[in-house]
């Protein structure tokens, strides 16, 4: 029986686990959402909501800079940041390629961005099934993330007709 036991295994064990929510969750608070599966949206969520909550129980401590701070709050913001870093990797690297610090973008952009929200970040959105494998997918993301900017409708190319095929003939 598994009463208690929180969170789904994936089939997999307890490092590959960890590794795919540590990189799910990088690449979350790096491009603010992404489109994965059902399963997996829904414990992101739990891991991100987490790691956002602690930056944002600082108040403004987690976004004034350090040179403003007092010693009690720079060892409060250094604490909360040494503890997201234990779960997120200090590097992503954005879609246009610049690398970004994960870490500062939780602490800094984050943290004021919900500073009067009491938790509910992310927001899951079904998008059917997958082809393939029909797994259910679903597209998570940060609540007030910017919209996704739809691609201009291209006019298709008409195709050049192409010679008519003539029936095979045979020797003999």
């Amino acid at each position: 029986m598994r009463h208690k036991k929180a969170g789904r295994q994936f089939g997999r064990d307890t490092s590959s686990r960890r590794a795919m929510l540590r990189n799910l969750t990088a690449n979350l608070i790096t491009h603010e959402r992404i489109e994965t599966t059902d399963a997996k949206a829904k414990e992101l969520r739990r891991v991100a909501e987490r790691l956002i909550t602690k930056a944002t129980r600082l108040g403004k401590v987690a976004y004034t800079a350090h040179g403003e701070l007092s010693p009690g709050d720079r060892a409060r913001r250094l604490h909360a940041e040494r503890l997201v870093g234990s779960y997120i990797p200090r590097w992503g690297v954005a879609t246009d390629g610049k690398k970004v610090d994960i870490i500062a973008k939780v602490m800094i952009d984050l943290s004021k961005r919900f500073e009067g929200r009491p938790g509910g970040y992310t927001r899951i959105i079904k998008l059917g099934p997958r082809r393939g494998d029909c797994a259910q997918m679903s597209l998570i993301e940060f609540i007030d993330a910017p919209p996704v900017a739809d691609a201009p409708a291209q006019a298709a190319e008409p195709v050049a007709a192409a010679e008519p095929a003539t029936p095979a003939t045979t020797a003999g």
